[in-house]
């Protein structure tokens, strides 16, 4: 019995290090594949979030309770990028 749990050991040992080699470099690979994934989607949000014009328009308030007059429920979200009352603020100084 010990004779054959011997044998079955060291011929499993042939095949685990490259077994284990392929499993590291997948589990490396796709850790940087997760990352890069995450950095790709966070750059292309934080570009679609740079497009909402709220903070430059007259009717934004630079308040928590109430942020634009107009349309309270759509300030800062994406729905406001393309808001058909935006106003550029003239002069900031007023605001």
């Amino acid at each position: 019995m010990l004779e054959l749990i011997s044998y079955l050991i060291h011929g499993i040992q042939l095949f685990l290090v490259p077994i284990c080699f392929v499993v590291a470099w997948s589990v490396i690979i796709l850790g940087a594949w997760s990352l890069w994934s995450a950095a790709r989607d966070s750059v292309s949000k934080a570009k679609q979030m740079h497009q909402i014009p709220c903070t430059g328009c007259q009717f934004f308030t630079d308040d928590y309770r109430l942020k634009c007059t107009v349309h309270p429920s759509l300030a800062n979200t994406e729905e406001a990028i393309n808001c058909c009352d935006y106003q550029p603020k003239t002069n900031p100084m007023f605001y």
